[in-house]
């Protein structure tokens, strides 16, 4: 393996749907290359590093769901180290260089210099099971969001086009059976993958939908090392605007992180308050204190990702009296 000291070269890369920033910095000083996030910007970039006489970095990438994963095993593949970083830790290396202005440009630069002087571990791509199982899950996504547009369309289109959207909306339901019945056979056929199941499947609130987003989101536990890192990987860290020894306004969510893990674990917190005698106790004891719903919700939430991190990193199912990882 070899260590971030070894190389001279040090890539940060800002990555968003269309497109990439990524800055090179070498002996001090910073380029910068903006590409296509796809396989002809992958392309464009190894030209890129070739034209600047770089043979191999050590690339670093915010975690940004699936925006970033094509790249990273891109990278990988060519024989390049790739690590990849929560961005709550870059905004507070950002806040810790006290820089206000903000463009994708200057962040590839920040993440550039945070990852020679933090030095993140190094990333090693999905099994291919995994792979697949985050592609059968996200494919699983696009259509039921394809047949909800469809549904919204059903009120208000005309009579004409009526039972071609009925059609699709049922041809899309079979799809997303299909979809579903093809990521139950892949879990049954990995023990890996059926063991987490497992252990996902012993918290009561979260249900046969939930489960396999969560096990292709979060599918490598070791780059948490605290449970604070997944919550803020999620997007569930409450933050305060701060000015001085005063508090600006009431706190809200980090609008960084995760936003499709943070909606399959919205239903199941809306459940808990429901069935769960801790999570009631601690829903009414906030409610007494004055918050408002959102704000209970999210702190739900964030208990359930408690209970989830506790589950998968001990490898030991939930025990509904072993109040501690709950409160």
């Amino acid at each position: 393996m070899w260590l971030i000291m070894s190389l001279s070269a040090v890539l940060g890369i800002v990555l968003a749907k269309q497109k990439f920033d990524a800055a090179l910095l070498v002996d001090g000083k910073t380029k910068h290359k903006t590409c296509k996030n796809s396989v002809e910007g992958f392309e464009a970039l190894t030209l890129w590093l070739t034209k600047q006489e770089v043979e191999k970095v050590h690339a670093y990438l915010e975690a940004t769901g699936s925006y970033g994963e094509d790249l990273a095993v891109y990278l990988h593949d060519a024989g390049h180290i790739v690590s990849i970083i929560n961005p709550a830790r870059i905004k507070g290396f950002a806040q810790s260089e006290m820089i206000r202005t903000k463009t994708d440009k200057m962040d590839a630069a920040l993440i550039a210099r945070f990852c020679l002087a933090m030095k993140p571990k190094e990333w090693t791509p999905p099994l291919p099971e995994m792979r697949s199982l985050e592609a059968l899950v996200r494919r699983v996504d696009s259509l039921i969001d394809m047949r909800s547009q469809e549904k919204n369309r059903l009120s208000t289109s005309h009579e004409s086009v009526t039972s071609m959207i009925k059609e699709h909306i049922a041809y899309l339901d079979r799809e997303i059976e299909k979809l579903r019945k093809q990521i139950d056979e892949l879990i049954r056929k990995n023990p890996q993958l059926k063991e987490k199941e497992e252990l996902l499947e012993s918290i009561p609130v979260l249900g046969k939908a939930t489960i396999p987003r969560l096990m292709a989101e979060l599918d490598d536990l070791d780059k948490f090392n605290h449970v604070r890192e997944m919550v803020a990987f999620i997007g569930l860290a409450p933050r305060e605007k701060l000015s001085g020894s005063s508090i600006k306004g009431k706190p809200r969510l980090s609008k960084i992180g995760h936003a499709k893990l943070r909606k399959a674990l919205y239903t199941p917190a809306l459940v808990s308050i429901q069935c769960n005698p801790v999570m009631i106790d601690f829903y009414k004891r906030l409610k007494n204190k004055g918050k408002n719903e959102k704000v209970i919700v999210c702190a739900i939430m964030r208990k359930l990702v408690h209970v989830i991190f506790g589950v998968l990193k001990s490898g030991k199912k939930y025990d509904p009296n072993f109040k501690p990882i709950l409160a």
